[in-house]
C-alpha cells in the first residue's frame, strides 16, 4: 500500500509540472518559454524537498501522459522475485473465504500442515489487508469493492451535511455528486431538513447539469418521499436507496464533505456570514471556482474536465416544472368538493364519488389541477381557502415577506389627544407645591 501511494504522489508531482505545457492546443513555441520556465526554478518535490527537474525529463513525462494518460506517469516497480509463491496467498485467500473466523496464525497454520512450509503471520496479515479480506471486511458476509460510474451524469449520489450555525440556526447543505466527475451538479444550504429543500438542490442541479440515470440517496425522511419518488418517475431517473447498515456506494460524497469541512467551512467561520442566502452565493463561488477546477487525487482530473467529456441531457422547462409538482388523492364528496390542507375546491360535478388526483404547486395552494385516470380534468375551483402553501414548504427564516410599515404611532397619537385635552382642563399631576395637589403628599396636621 505504501508503494503504491507513493507512485501516486509522484505521478501527481510530474502532472503538476507538465500540466500546462501538455495542453495540445498550444504551439511550439509557447509551449517552450513554459518548459523554459519550469527548468528555470525548483519546485517541491513530494518528498517536501526543492528539486529541479532538466528539459529532457519534463519533455520525457509529457510524451509519456500522452500515451498512456496519468498511469504512465508513475514510476514503473521495481522487478523483484517474490519471496512467497503465488500459490500460498491464493490458498490463504481460499482458507479465509471459506471461514472468516479464522485467524491469520491459524491460517499459517494451517497451510504449513499442508504444505510442510508457510509464510509469515504478518506476511498473511498484509496481504490479506492489500486485498480486502479482513475479518472485519468479512463480518457482514461481503467485501465491498470500489465502484464508479463509467460516465458523466450516469449516476448521482445525494446526502446532507450538516454544517455550522447561521442566524441562529442550524445550517445543512443539500448536495447531488456526480460519482463519474466528482462534480457537485446540485446543491442548496438550507435550515431544514425536509423534502422540500432536497428537491430545491436537486431541482437546480437537473436545471445546471441535465438529467441522470439515476440518483443514490440513503433512507433519510428527506429522501424516502413519494413526492421525490413522483418527479424522478416524471423525467426518467431511477431513484434507488441504500440499503440500512450497507453503506456501499456513499464513499465518494463522504470525501467530497470531507472537503467542504477542510476548505469551506473553516474559513466560512470567518466570514461574519448573518444567513443561508449569503451562505449559498460563497459556497456556489468556491465551488465553481475552487472545488471543480481542482485536479483530483484519483481522476487525475479536475471534475469540471471529467463532466465535461460528455453531452447532458437537459430537461425542457415545462417538463422540470411539471416533475416538482405535488400531488395528492382525493375523493370527490356528493357536493363535487375536494379537501386539501385546509382548503376546499370544487370540481367537474361527473367526478362525484371517484378518486381523483389534485396536482399542485407546494408553495400555492390556490391553484390546483385535478387528474383522473390519468388525464387532465380542468382546474380545481378555490371554496375556502385556509393555508396558502403546503405544511412542509416553511420559508427560510428571513426570507419572509415583511410588511411594509404604516408610519401611525399610536402611542404618540394617544400622548398628543392627552396633551390637547390639558390644554382645556386642569391637570394636577402638572401643579405645582402651591396649590398643585402635593397637599396629598404631605403629612396633614391639626389645628
Amino acid at each position: 500500500m505504501k508503494m503504491t501511494d507513493r507512485a501516486t504522489e509522484v505521478a501527481l508531482f510530474r502532472y503538476a509540472l507538465i500540466r500546462e505545457p501538455a495542453d495540445p492546443a498550444l504551439s511550439k513555441a509557447e509551449r517552450g518559454r513554459l518548459v523554459r520556465a519550469l527548468v528555470d526554478r525548483a519546485h517541491p518535490g513530494p518528498d517536501g524537498e526543492e528539486v529541479m527537474v532538466g528539459r529532457s525529463t519534463l519533455d520525457e513525462w509529457i510524451r509519456a501522459w500522452r500515451r498512456g494518460g496519468f498511469e504512465a506517469l508513475k514510476p514503473k516497480p521495481r522487478a523483484l522475485s517474490p519471496k512467497v509463491p503465488a500459490e500460498f496467498f491464493a490458498l490463504a485467500e481460499a482458507l479465509r473465504r471459506e471461514a472468516p473466523a479464522r485467524t491469520a496464525a491459524h491460517i499459517c497454520q494451517v497451510i504449513a500442515a499442508a504444505k510442510g512450509w508457510a509464510p509469515n503471520e504478518r506476511t498473511i496479515q498484509r496481504h490479506f489487508r492489500r486485498v480486502g479480506l479482513t475479518r472485519r471486511s468479512l463480518a457482514n458476509g461481503a467485501v465491498f469493492g470500489r465502484f464508479e460510474a463509467s460516465r458523466p451524469n450516469e449516476l448521482w449520489v445525494g446526502d446532507a451535511l450538516h454544517g455550522p450555525v447561521v442566524g441562529r440556526h442550524k445550517a445543512i447543505l443539500f448536495a447531488f455528486l456526480d460519482d463519474h466527475s466528482r462534480l457537485f451538479t446540485g446543491y442548496r444550504w438550507v435550515t431544514a431538513e425536509d423534502t422540500v429543500r432536497a428537491e430545491a438542490a436537486l431541482r437546480a442541479g437537473l436545471a445546471s447539469r441535465g438529467l441522470p440515470g439515476a440518483v443514490y440517496l440513503d433512507n433519510g425522511s428527506p429522501f424516502v418521499s413519494a413526492q421525490l419518488l413522483r418527479a424522478c418517475a416524471s423525467l426518467g431517473i431511477r431513484l434507488l436507496h441504500s440499503r440500512p447498515g450497507r453503506p456501499e456506494g456513499r464513499g465518494k460524497i463522504e470525501r467530497a464533505f470531507r472537503t467542504v469541512r477542510d476548505q469551506f467551512l473553516v474559513e466560512a467561520g470567518y466570514g461574519g456570514i448573518e444567513d443561508v442566502a449569503r451562505l449559498n452565493q460563497l459556497f456556489a463561488a468556491w465551488a465553481e471556482t475552487v472545488y471543480h477546477r481542482a485536479v483530483h487525487s484519483e481522476t487525475a482530473m479536475t471534475p469540471l474536465e471529467r463532466f465535461g467529456a460528455a453531452t447532458p441531457r437537459y430537461p425542457s422547462a415545462e417538463a422540470l416544472h411539471e416533475a416538482f409538482l405535488w400531488s395528492e388523492t382525493r375523493v370527490v364528496t356528493k357536493t363535487a368538493t375536494v379537501a386539501l390542507f385546509s382548503n376546499s375546491y370544487e370540481v367537474d360535478p361527473a367526478l362525484v364519488g371517484r378518486k381523483v388526483e389534485l396536482v399542485f404547486d407546494p408553495f400555492d395552494l390556490t391553484r390546483a389541477e385535478v387528474r383522473y385516470g390519468g388525464r387532465p380534468m380542468g382546474a380545481a375551483v378555490p371554496v375556502v381557502i385556509g393555508r396558502h402553501s403546503h405544511p412542509a414548504a416553511r420559508p427560510e427564516p428571513g426570507t419572509e415577506e415583511i410588511a411594509a410599515p404604516t408610519g401611525i404611532d399610536y402611542l404618540h397619537l394617544v400622548e398628543a389627544r392627552a396633551d390637547a385635552e390639558l390644554e382645556r382642563r386642569i391637570s394636577y399631576a402638572a401643579m405645582g407645591p402651591t396649590g398643585t395637589g402635593h397637599e396629598l403628599d404631605r403629612p396633614q396636621t391639626r389645628s
